[in-house]
């Protein structure tokens, strides 16, 4: 006599979260079991870490750290993932005309704290000369002989706006690899996603409420896409009534107005991630302008008074 027995999920969702490269990231996929989750996710963990050692500034062990060290000295040797990257960081400061830039890392953070303690805005001329060192054009990429050379004494590269998304994308194709049909790499919003669900829907995504960041503002049927958000709701003080984000224009070393929330969507991880903040410091128009030029992206803007303004390619209901 045959037994009936229970048959096991032909696959299951495996999540976990870590603390990596100081943001939460929340690594899942769609595994045979539990184990084999685990397994892939531990991959995925390791790819993020290996990127941080090579970008973080605060080792001294670090290709970041190495190429800032040598600031208006010597051009330094480095790998070809790092100099791809800089050289693809110079790309988007040309696409946005400086309003993304990899050498913002020579702003003193003291000067724009946005903490209680901040209750004027910096002089608009010492703001300026905050930001002299900040010109994407004085970073050096020699193809022929592998290195990165920054043109100034006190010039530092900095990889906060674009290394999230590029680990999120790279941690993706080895969870892939591995043999992850679906899976979602959350870097503390910036978020890559591939394939579906167990069940086989796509997966859904929310977007902060810039007024309430606990809250969901809107939902997106994703699947193959990367999301980045910029919010003014993450750091800001208000000052004679009008809130500053802590989003500094590297032009004037200002802090950005006018709106409160950028999401980027698009296929890449990286380009999400990069796009987002300089789209907020150039304004709602150039902002739009800007993305409705670029295939396969897509953008929705928050404004100061709530209004919202979205690329051509998205329809809100």
């Amino acid at each position: 006599m045959q037994q009936n027995s229970t048959l096991a999920p032909a696959s299951v969702k495996v999540s976990e979260v870590h603390k990596l490269m100081g943001n939460r990231f929340e690594l899942t996929v769609i595994a045979p079991d539990e184990s084999v989750g685990a397994e892939w996710i531990a991959a995925g963990v390791e790819e993020i870490s290996r990127i941080e050692r090579m970008l973080t500034t605060f080792s001294d062990t670090s290709e970041t750290y190495a190429v800032n060290e040598q600031a208006g000295i010597a051009p330094v040797k480095v790998s070809s993932e790092f100099l791809h990257l800089v050289k693809r960081a110079a790309n988007i400061s040309v696409l946005t005309q400086g309003a993304f830039d990899l050498s913002y890392g020579s702003i003193d953070k003291r000067f724009w704290n946005f903490d209680q303690q901040m209750t004027t805005l910096p002089d608009p001329a010492e703001a300026r000369k905050k930001v002299a060192l900040i010109n994407y054009r004085n970073v050096v990429v020699d193809e022929i002989n592998h290195t990165v050379f920054l043109k100034e004494r006190g010039m530092r590269i900095g990889f906060g706006g674009i290394g999230k998304g590029y680990a999120a994308e790279m941690a993706k194709l080895v969870l892939i690899e591995k043999g992850a049909k679906g899976g979602v790499v959350n870097a503390s919003g910036d978020l890559t996603t591939w394939g579906n669900q167990a069940d086989g829907s796509p997966w859904t995504i929310g977007i902060a409420n810039p007024n309430a960041a606990e809250q969901v503002f809107s939902s997106l049927d994703i699947s193959n896409n990367s999301v980045a958000t910029s919010g003014n709701y993450e750091k800001f003080v208000v000052i004679g009534g009008k809130k500053y984000s802590h989003t500094i224009d590297p032009k004037t070393g200002m802090p950005v107005t006018g709106i409160k929330s950028v999401t980027i969507i698009c296929p890449n991880a990286e380009m999400a991630d990069a796009m987002a903040t300089p789209v907020t410091i150039m304004g709602i128009s150039a902002g739009l302008y800007l993305v409705n030029q670029l295939k396969g992206m897509a953008c929705i803007i928050v404004d100061d008074n709530n209004k919202i303004h979205t690329s051509k390619n998205i329809h809100i209901i």
